[in-house]
């Protein structure tokens, strides 16, 4: 059998939607470069300005406001290093950066490059649900304060950050603040203004549209980062280069489509993912979500699989389920993951942990059959008591 198997992946990426897809080979059918003084560079143009107000439209954002990147990491790296940048002139007396514990580490290196460059660079806490901690990022705050980075939904756990909440206290203390919306956008409603973020990054393929192609909210307020490349002045010179017409398209139409069914998706993820957790208990497979009562993502579950080794179960399953046991990002490396990590997880209870997102596209009798086969594959990867992982 050569059938795709169930796709439970969702935090590393989802299935491209149909709408994306014909509107990427439709823009495919004809070539033109936006620079271009003829019709096929108007038509190019006039493609970058729907997709850019489709984007700008699903976070509540004005078009003139949407920066296109190569993805989430790199509108992560031109916030934090690209706003460092800028304020080292216009902002001297504000050398401090803050960024939560659980961020991505798209967040938490280029943090790490500015703490090299001079930053005071301080790391908020969790709670035990993965949860910022509000009290104790309130008292990060203080007059040198440049620039905080807090996660609107973390992509290991689908924890909803307190975004709002904090933007309050940084703009209070008269800093800046970025938000890591990857896994956020086209999930749950984002409004930048009801956030108050300065900053906001996005990916087209965790939000069903294109891999290769991203975005960084710049609010009109806030200071331009600086561009971490050179050349061709396209997007106001804050990031250069041609722009890639069939994926705009692409995030565009895929950003359209999230937005007008934003209700139904989060309505099929909350009876997927219930569907899905029910199936596991009937089977008598002992599991916790380890995100307590905080909110998380519709269709979102990250579960600690009692007495099972986590890695293992995805490497059985992987012929029929796609499921991960942390960000794709960091696959490969033999450590444990930060975020759980920061969470308070001992090495051995975190390697009972998998993510798992529900899809707009699964249906009752997929679920049913991916509970059977996680049971299944779980039952040949239990731990051995007292098992040390070496």
């Amino acid at each position: 059998m050569n059938s795709a198997p169930i796709y439970l992946d969702g935090f590393a990426t989802l299935p491209l939607a149909p709408e994306a897809r014909d509107a990427m080979l439709s823009v495919w059918e004809q070539p033109g470069n936006a620079g271009s003084p003829n019709a096929s560079g108007e038509r190019a143009a006039r493609l970058i300005a729907e997709g850019r107000a489709d984007v700008a439209a699903l976070i509540g954002a004005a078009p003139s406001e949407i920066i296109f990147t190569a993805g989430a990491t790199e509108a992560n790296n031109l916030a934090l290093l690209g706003v460092a940048q800028r304020a080292a002139a216009q902002f001297p007396e504000r050398r401090r950066i803050i960024v939560s514990a659980i961020e991505h580490k798209a967040v938490l290196e280029p943090a790490q490059v500015l703490a090299a460059q001079g930053f005071a660079v301080d790391i908020a806490r969790v709670d035990q649900n993965g949860r910022l901690a509000l009290d104790a990022f309130a008292a990060l705050m203080g007059e040198d304060l440049l620039l905080a980075s807090i996660m609107l939904v973390n992509n290991e756990t689908g924890t909803i950050q307190p975004v709002a909440e904090a933007a309050a206290l940084v703009h209070a203390a008269g800093g800046f603040i970025h938000s890591d919306a990857a896994q956020a956008a086209g999930k749950i409603q984002v409004d930048v203004l009801d956030l108050d973020v300065d900053y906001l990054s996005l990916s087209a393929h965790k939000c069903y549209g294109p891999m290769g192609i991203g975005a960084l909210y710049v609010a009109a307020h806030a200071p331009k980062p600086m561009p971490l490349i050179h050349g061709g002045g396209q997007q106001d010179a804050m990031r250069p280069g041609t722009e890639p017409v069939a994926l705009i398209a692409g995030f565009g139409a895929a950003a359209k489509a999230a937005r007008t069914g934003l209700d139904n998706d989060r309505g099929h993820g909350d009876v997927m993912i219930a569907a899905l957790l029910d199936g596991l208990a009937e089977r008598q497979l002992r599991y916790r979500r380890i995100t307590g009562d905080a909110p998380v993502v519709p269709g979102s579950a990250a579960l600690q699989l009692v007495g099972v080794d986590a890695d293992r179960l995805c490497t059985l399953a992987a012929r029929e389920i796609s499921l991960s046991t942390g960000s794709a990002c960091t696959s490969g490396q033999i450590k444990q993951s930060h975020v759980l990590e920061a969470i308070g997880f001992s090495e051995g209870d975190a390697r009972q942990v998998v993510r798992i997102f529900c899809h707009r596209y699964l249906d009752d009798a997929v679920i049913d059959h991916a509970a059977d086969r996680i049971v299944a594959a779980a039952d040949r990867s239990r731990l051995a008591a007292g098992e040390v992982r070496q």
